[in-house]
């Protein structure tokens, strides 16, 4: 029987090439996006509409078994706890940790008739702090924490869930942060994506396809001993 993959933000970076190797990989995969894609399946959906969520993964448990789960859909924020905004917050965290809750708990009641697999793309941040991040470093904190919660309380139900901690990616996230702060500081943008790469102790970017790669083996079988953890991929940034 064909697997099923609901991915959300589907439509570019890291969802994106995850989209593409579950395709690949002969997975029926349901991207929820607010931007189209011709990558699998497209379903528009705003990830901060608790009850279009829901909506949209009854539509599909109608009609497929949910059988993996990535949480992806999410934003990025530069700023520290002062410099904070109040709406800018609550939006964050309405798409970072709203939308994959509700994803999650729509999900579930169709993965407990036979198991699955439940991964949040969370971060290098998830493990550690950074300088002029307080927003987004909370958002994907919560998100390791889901990930542990979840596996706790549904491995009963043979349902795995995992967090994947990306470090620093060559993403459309990545590229609009470093304009933004270049444009902010007067910055050299290239000079700054060399700055990137060199304070990764391998000496370079990742990329989303790594990214993906780590998914589809934490999705897999050869993967059925590892669940509430946080796998990190980020070129050995937080080894230090």
């Amino acid at each position: 029987m064909t697997k099923t993959l609901i991915v959300t933000g589907g439509s570019s970076g890291i969802g994106l090439a995850i989209a593409q190797q579950f395709v690949q990989a002969k997975y029926d995969v349901f991207n929820l996006d607010i931007k189209p894609s011709d990558i699998g399946q497209y379903v528009r959906c705003d990830m901060t509409d608790h009850a279009a969520v829901a909506s949209v993964i009854n539509d599909i448990g109608k009609s497929a078994t949910i059988d993996v789960v990535v949480s992806n859909a999410g934003t990025h924020m530069s700023a520290n706890i002062e410099n904070t905004d109040e709406a800018a917050f609550l939006s964050l965290f309405n798409l970072n940790v709203k939308g994959a809750f509700s994803l999650t708990q729509a999900c579930l009641p169709y993965m407990k008739k036979r198991g699955g697999v439940v991964l949040y793309i969370a971060s290098d941040q998830s493990l550690i702090g950074k300088n002029n991040s307080f927003a987004y470093n909370l958002s994907k904190h919560a998100l390791a924490s889901m990930a542990k919660t979840t596996a706790l309380d549904y491995a009963q139900f043979n349902i795995r869930a995992n967090a994947i901690c990306p470090g620093t990616i060559d993403t459309p996230l990545y590229h609009d942060a470093i304009n933004k702060y270049c444009k902010v500081s007067g910055a050299n943008v290239e000079q700054t994506h060399a700055q990137e790469a060199a304070l990764q102790p391998l000496g370079r970017i990742g990329q989303s396809d790594e990214v993906a790669a780590l998914a589809l083996f934490l999705a897999s079988d050869d993967a059925s001993f590892i669940t509430g953890s946080l796998q990190v991929i980020d070129g050995g940034y937080t080894a230090r």
